[in-house]
């Protein structure tokens, strides 16, 4: 990924004092954190504390943590569970103001790159290579680079993703419809608003504030219609007709057709709705296929159709991201710290959660030899080769039709994006209560966009 600036990060949401501005400004870590790990502490148990957000995969890995602490007597490792959004808010303020609460954080793709140029980050290429059993170059390519800034790798991923669309086989049955493998939204949503009824809602899209919220889905959404948060030069382009038409459609189809309360639904409360079987479609990450694959966390296991992400005027659509462990400067127990990360994303750990959990609920999209496992190709045969297919197909680099200065498809690689796409997220529940016009919405967001992008010129 292309490196998004030399200055440091300071996020508007996570610094609300001239203290805390000052410590940032400080840097992060400056020599503390040395090397602490396993008995360091007297001989005692080393605790780490792992601050994670609250997806299927990470409550696994909270519940299979007791295998690594039968083989690490001497490390107990305390979770901290979050919504994304609050994970975000907490994590981003702990490292920018060295607070140091946190031995290992969940973060992801957007952030890796930026708080490694702040030096909030342990370099892990020494440790992740000199690890032969850890096999770093069995990591997938795309992902990876993701990870990496100056040939140095500074998070490994628990998992990554792209997008796609899943439909209830049973319902699109019974109302005689066929789902095409690459479908247009405009087909998506005619669909969408034939099936919705008492029953069931449409589709499921995500409308819950936050750029990792909402904007995730909605900005691929946006690029195949043509538009972008800016131009090749840093203009912004935030109220141009492409982006209002995208943002229309994605909110009227929610109003025809989604759920009843968009304001409180995300990631989460989609899964929840659509492996109850409460919802005909869902547009979101590849990476839920595992749980709604999993007869034990899913009513409609084994009757989902999944089809490449729908698209307007670009081939593809889907998304690339990764939620990925990293070790913060500031951690004292950073040996001890990289033992547990090594060990939830290695090779081991994949074969624990399917023997233990079941194949379908291995972390996908981060090691190329889960796809060689035959118990996980056979248990993930519904969706394995097409999230594969679409994480190879997309391009981070021009996701949309018109070049961008920046690597990343649902976000923007620049220190201003999160607090930009927060803030004009939290204006969309307006158009969602009617209290506000996508129009209205989008005109403020340009002013506020212009601002970052003028200060990515030059």
């Amino acid at each position: 990924m292309k490196n998004p600036g030399n200055r440091r990060w300071l996020p508007v949401v996570a610094l609300s004092s001239a203290g805390l501005l000052l410590a940032a400004c400080s840097g992060a870590g400056g020599g503390q954190g040395g090397g602490g790990g396993a008995g360091d502490e007297g001989g005692g148990t080393v605790e780490l504390t792992l601050a994670t957000v609250n997806n299927p995969q990470m409550i696994d890995m909270e519940q299979l943590k007791g295998e690594f602490e039968a083989d690490h007597p001497d490390i107990k490792v305390n979770f901290i569970q979050m919504e994304e959004n609050d994970l975000r808010d907490a994590v981003t303020k702990d490292v920018a103001t060295q607070g140091g609460q946190y031995d290992i954080v969940t973060v992801g793709s957007y952030e890796v790159p930026m708080w490694a140029q702040n030096d909030w980050l342990v370099d892990l290429t020494d440790m992740a290579g000199s690890d032969a059993d850890y096999d770093v170059d069995d990591l997938l390519p795309p992902i990876r680079t993701l990870l990496t800034v100056d040939e140095k790798l500074y998070a490994v991923p628990f998992y990554g993703e792209s997008s796609f669309l899943m439909y209830n086989k049973d319902i699109i049955s019974e109302a005689g419809l066929t789902v095409p493998e690459n479908p247009t939204w405009q087909e998506v949503g005619e669909m969408a608003r034939q099936v919705d009824n008492d029953d069931h809602v449409g589709i499921c899209l995500r409308g819950k504030p936050g750029w990792g919220e909402i904007f995730a889905p909605l900005t691929t959404v946006v690029q195949t219609f043509g538009g972008n948060w800016f131009d090749a030069d840093w203009n912004a382009t935030v109220n141009a007709p492409e982006f209002v038409e995208a943002v229309k459609f994605w909110t009227e189809l929610t109003k025809d057709a989604g759920e009843s309360d968009p304001v409180s639904t995300g990631f989460t409360e989609c899964l929840n709705l659509f492996t109850q079987g409460k919802a005909a479609f869902w547009y979101d990450a590849t990476s839920a296929a595992g749980s709604v694959e999993s007869p034990d966390l899913s009513d409609v296991a084994g009757n989902v159709g999944y089809v490449h992400a729908p698209v307007v005027e670009t081939d593809e659509s889907g998304w690339l991201w990764s939620w990925n462990l990293a070790i913060p400067k500031t951690s004292q127990k950073q040996e001890a710290a990289w033992e547990f990360v090594s060990w939830a994303t290695s090779k081991e750990y994949m074969k624990t959660v399917g023997e233990e959990l079941g194949w379908s609920r291995v972390p996908p999209g981060s090691r190329a030899s889960t796809y060689e496992i035959p118990e996980y190709q056979d248990a993930a045969s519904a969706f394995a080769d097409i999230t594969l297919d679409i994480m190879t197909s997309v391009d981070p680099e021009q996701p949309g039709v018109d070049p961008q200065p920046w690597v990343g498809i649902q976000y923007v690689t620049i220190p201003e994006f999160q607090d930009l796409a927060n803030q004009i997220s939290q204006d969309i529940a307006d158009v969602y209560a009617g209290r506000a016009t996508v129009e209205d919405v989008l005109d403020a967001g340009q002013e506020l966009a212009q601002k970052a992008g003028d200060a990515q010129k030059g």
